[in-house]
């Protein structure tokens, strides 16, 4: 099986132009998880960009369908090069059309900005948090590849609060770069899966991430996620990415939709 760099890595087949061949094992119901698609594509802006100091800041993006097992064409254009940021696009198309596209903005480090780092959260030492189980019948294929240690409540518990935490990592420990922790991101459950009490599928339409750092070690990632809002069966969710030290890496917001 391909880790986590692995599999969101595409290759260049010509100028902004990549092949991703998407391999089974990573599916969460008719396609790759979203995190996957989101993270190659990351990837895919960041290897067009000349400037290494240009690194991923934001990246917005929706996914109008499964991104299916198989060979995927992503095709980049850089928007406008500024003097110390650059705007990209890109989309991931297969046979049945474009199955994802973002907007990313990289930029330079700006040294003499003002600095401001939030509070961690309160959150167990995850060495002190037992491993959830993958042979649950609920888990999709691609949650198989990571490890979850829940510190929140669990899946379809039928909870009060649409919420969730706990620590994750890849179960092939990799280094974080920019295109993992997207896809990172993606991996936990939806929060409003806390107030349900049995499975019910759900998938994410709209996809927003800023990130703010990179972690230093391999050491699993405290996920906390919380529903801001939900109507019409549509559901705005708030996502944070951790270090194990206590550094805020991503804010993420995703739109996801009741499939029923």
């Amino acid at each position: 099986m391909p880790n986590l760099a692995e599999v969101t890595t595409p290759i260049p087949r010509g100028e902004g132009s990549y092949v991703l061949n998407i391999p089974t094992g990573w599916e969460q119901g008719r396609g790759a998880y979203g995190g996957l698609v989101m993270g190659a594509l990351a990837r895919s802006i960041l290897l067009s960009e000349q400037d290494p100091e240009r690194t991923l800041r934001s990246l917005t993006g929706t996914l109008p369908g499964p991104a299916l097992n198989g060979t995927a064409i992503l095709e980049v254009q850089a928007l406008r090069r500024g003097h110390g940021a650059s705007t990209w696009s890109a989309m991931l198309m297969q046979s049945e059309g474009v199955a994802a596209q973002v907007t990313a903005v990289l930029g330079k480090t700006r040294p003499h900005a003002p600095q401001h780092r939030p509070s961690a959260p309160n959150a167990p030492d995850w060495r002190s948090a037992p491993i959830l189980s993958s042979d649950l019948p609920f888990v999709p294929a691609f949650a198989r590849n990571f490890e979850f240690r829940p510190t929140g409540p669990a899946p379809f518990s039928g909870g009060p609060v649409p919420e969730t935490s706990g620590w994750i990592q890849p179960r092939m420990p990799v280094p974080l770069g920019a295109a993992e922790i997207v896809a990172c991101s993606d991996v936990w459950w939806p929060a409003a899966f806390s107030t349900e009490n049995a499975p019910r599928p759900a998938a994410t339409i709209a996809f927003t991430l800023e990130l703010l750092a990179l972690p230093e070690t391999t050491d699993p990632l405290f996920h906390r996620g919380r529903v801001i809002a939900q109507t019409d069966g549509y559901m705005v969710e708030f996502r944070e990415l951790w270090s194990a030290t206590g550094q805020l890496l991503a804010l993420n917001q995703q739109t996801i939709v009741w499939i029923r």
